[in-house]
């Protein structure tokens, strides 16, 4: 199909459909005008309409399910901010304020005391104070830190069980959003304020958030744990300051974040392509979408549910099975929060250049005839570079993610989790989260948190899972101690020398998927203490050089189950290495994990 002549890259489809979503979003912008002046009586009827209209058109089944919420649904909707949230379940949350380097003023919350046994003991506080493993947690785009904390049981609840598995928790916020509205140089009402996009967040939020937690705590390192584009963040400030590597011991992503494929909804595809200049002009240059609190407050709730799931199901072609109707009356009212247009920009950008890339502030005109890449290239977050241990967790029903195109971009020890059916938003409130999910972030959390990860990286956690599996005989999460479990098996020579004979190649282009580790019908689980981990790491390290060489062959048939690949991978030099570099970076390479079989491998 030839595209329109002089006017640029697209279609002229894609025109049309750009016509009609500019058409559609100054229609909802001057709707959003006429409600802003409205008195709260006529809001009040319009959600008393909306109410109405629901139950007359909602089948019998959907009124008796959504019209009558258990109690904890509504007190979790309608609680008003982080600390309320944790509140509900008897948690005492903390409030930090941190000072990022270009002023901006961000809302940090903790969670550091387990429910009815520590509410008045001090945690990381310096000389006689509880020593604790500390962990933090990062929203995605348009969240803030309410969205961890949302649900209806609290057992699915991340940060709750991280507390109760004797872990210091901290939650971080992006400028801009409802607890980091605020900046000691520029007004929210300034253009000026809004001025930022992910590199802000890569340069500024995450290391001055870590920096300020490590100082408080006392702590040298921290693990990190993001959730979609709190992972995007993660591997852009890691590849940036080589010293912040040192000072996170792992990197959990859950529903990792890069490079997305373009959207599936041709509307909004047109948009992606379309100008920034175009996007501004539609959004403005301050927060996008912030109509959205608007409908909030004037729609009936499970109308409000309805809408997001249709427009999820229209951008993302996600079908939200996996959340049940409760926790999305809970959970949706806490989805939403500010960022900037230009943060969204940013993201189109990368999807239209499929590069994980800096903020083009020069982008082309659209008459321009010269082949300016040629002479121009906006400079990549070099991802290669991370040193720090990443252990991927995604969705195989996640149309954002494109796992084998991520583990290109990549270090070699990366290591990738598979849950098959779920999509983007179920790791944080999907039904099965429990079981599914946290398995993986606390085996990570037990494999290296508060270790040396330069001197044990991807093959110490591979090894640890498969020799429980082995020895369990089960698929099931791991419920002795961790220090029972690492002691004597986790040597470099060991693992080189077992998976000598396992070893095969298998591309990089085809990566094999794998069933999750944990059995779906198992509702609860036991959780490794952070003091295990503590007492296994100094065993570890101290023991790790005598044991070179001296491991026994009834260890090595256990071992022997991972396969291990030391294969090309795209844009390698070589596929050889050193002793000593294999002992350093893991052997393997980046692992696809196996998620039930004790075979993970490694390309």
């Amino acid at each position: 199909m030839v595209r329109i002549p002089v006017l640029g890259r697209l279609f002229w489809r894609e025109y049309i459909a750009l016509a009609a979503s500019l058409i559609f979003i100054f229609l909802e912008g001057f709707i959003r005008v006429i409600t802003l002046g409205l008195p709260q009586p006529i809001i009040r009827f319009c959600y008393n309409r909306s109410k109405n209209l629901f139950i007359i058109f909602s089948s019998a089944q959907s009124r008796d399910s959504r019209s009558k919420p258990i109690p904890i649904t509504t007190s979790v909707a309608g609680a008003s901010d982080f600390v309320d949230l944790c509140a509900l379940f008897g948690y005492y949350a903390e409030e930090h304020v941190v000072q990022t380097r270009d002023g901006y003023l961000l809302g940090v919350h903790r969670l550091c005391s387990k429910k009815h046994r520590e509410e008045r003991t001090r945690v990381n506080a310096g000389r006689g104070s509880l020593q604790k493993r500390v962990v933090y947690l990062h929203h995605g785009l348009l969240m803030n830190s309410e969205v961890w904390v949302c649900l209806t049981e609290k057992e699915r609840c991340l940060p709750f069980m991280l507390v109760e598995g004797g872990y210091d928790v901290w939650l971080g916020n992006n400028r801009g959003n409802k607890y980091s509205k605020k900046s000691v140089r520029f007004s929210p009402a300034s253009n000026e304020f809004w001025d930022f996009s992910m590199d802000q967040f890569a340069f500024h939020d995450i290391p001055d958030s870590i920096d300020y937690i490590l100082a408080t705590t006392s702590q040298s390192s921290l693990s990190y744990i993001g959730f979609s584009q709190g992972t995007a963040q993660a591997f852009a400030t890691l590849s940036i300051h080589p010293t912040l590597n040192d000072k996170v011991d792992v990197f959990i992503g859950l529903a990792p974040a890069m490079s997305p494929a373009g959207l599936r909804n041709g509307v909004v595809d047109a948009l992606v392509k379309a100008s920034p200049e175009v996007l501004f002009l539609a959004f403005g240059r301050r927060s996008i979408l912030s109509s959205a609190t608007m409908w909030q407050s004037i729609l009936y709730p499970p109308i409000f549910v309805r809408i997001i799931d249709m427009s999820l199901s229209f951008l993302f072609a996600w079908s939200s099975k996996n959340i049940s109707a409760d926790q999305k009356l809970a959970a949706y009212p806490h989805l939403y929060s500010f960022t900037s247009t230009k943060s969204v920009v940013h993201w189109f950008q990368i999807i239209r250049n499929k590069s994980f890339q800096m903020f083009d502030d020069d982008v082309q005109a659209p008459l321009s005839l010269g082949a300016s890449d040629r002479y121009y290239r906006v400079a990549k977050f070099p991802t290669r570079n991370i040193k720090t241990p990443i252990v991927l967790v995604y969705g195989g029903s996640d149309s954002l993610i494109d796992i084998r195109v991520m583990l290109k971009e990549l270090p070699r020890h990366t290591v990738a989790k598979e849950v098959p059916h779920f999509e983007h938003l179920d790791f944080l409130w999907g039904q099965e989260v429990e079981t599914l999910v946290f398995p993986h972030v606390f085996e990570a959390l037990s494999a290296y948190a508060g270790r040396d990860h330069l001197k044990s990286l991807e093959l110490t956690y591979k090894s640890n899972v498969n020799r429980r599996l082995a020895i369990n005989g089960s698929s099931s999460y791991p419920e002795d101690d961790v220090s029972s479990n690492t002691t004597g098996d986790m040597s470099d020579s060991n693992l080189e020398t077992n998976g000598g004979s396992a070893r095969r190649d298998i591309p990089l282009a085809s990566p094999r998927r794998f069933s999750p580790t944990t059995s779906r019908s198992r509702k609860h689980f036991s959780l490794p203490s952070a003091s295990s981990t503590e007492q296994t790491s100094a065993s570890m390290d101290g023991n790790s050089d005598r044991r070179i060489g001296t491991q026994s062959k009834s260890r090595g048939s256990i071992l022997g189950n991972s396969i291990k690949h030391r294969g090309k991978r795209s844009g390698s030099v070589s596929s050889t290495r050193s002793v000593d570099s294999t002992k350093r970076f893991g052997e393997g390479g980046i692992s696809i994990g196996a998620s039930k079989a004790t075979t993970g491998f490694s390309t």
